[in-house]
């Protein structure tokens, strides 16, 4: 915590996704983050019904929901969210970060966490103005994106929309959830690229076969 006009703030990171599934790369980049911006902890949020993707294409959501958790529990940082796989349609994150000062209050800050490549799509996010009035972005680089570019879109959208975006600083990753699956329907081992306790759950449900 750190205190703003005499009252403590939590700092709180956002990490939001399909989680389909949770692999080594969500893990490393909350734990990164979360040191480098001193924050109190990191919430992990699986999207219900993506906005972007048709529902027939992500796994059931409890799934998801039950490898995050399992991904996540010996760090006492990390927390689970599934406030958005309760929510009934679409789910937006201006929809969440609401909820989210609902639940916490005034006394809190959040920081979103997101890869290099999805700062280039925010701007098209439903009501972002609302959006960059409710949190920080945290950008941690992915492969394929010049730390020129980030910087020039960065300034784009302080000036455009006022909005707040720090980067974060850490090894690249380049693991997808998407190898993930085809490496498993293909029947090629997918170990060190999810937590051990991940990978049993998914061969124990025979998800993704």
């Amino acid at each position: 915590m750190f205190k703003k006009n005499g009252q403590d703030v939590n700092k709180i990171g956002i990490m939001g996704g399909t989680f389909d599934p949770i692999h080594i790369g969500h893990l490393i980049i909350g734990e990164i983050v979360r040191e480098e911006y001193n924050l109190d902890e990191v919430l992990y949020i699986p999207v219900g019904d993506p906005p972007h993707k048709p529902s027939n294409q992500v796994v059931n959501a409890r799934h998801r929901c039950n490898m995050v958790s399992l991904a996540i529990e010996d760090n006492k940082y990390f927390k689970l969210s599934d406030m958005e796989i309760k929510r009934k349609g679409k789910t937006y994150t201006v929809d969440t970060l609401k909820e989210l000062h609902d639940i916490y209050g005034q006394g809190a800050r959040f920081y979103f966490i997101i890869g290099g490549d999805t700062l280039f799509e925010v701007k098209s996010w439903r009501r972002v103005n609302d959006v960059f009035k409710r949190c920080t972005f945290i950008v941690y680089n992915r492969w394929g994106f010049s730390d020129e570019s980030l910087k020039e879109e960065r300034q784009y959208l302080n000036e455009t929309y006022d909005a707040d975006i720090l980067f974060a600083h850490g090894p690249l990753i380049d693991i997808s959830s998407t190898y993930i699956r085809k490496a498993i329907k293909g029947g090629r081992t997918v170990k060190y690229l999810v937590p051990d306790k991940v990978l049993y759950y998914i061969e124990e449900k025979r998800i993704y076969k």
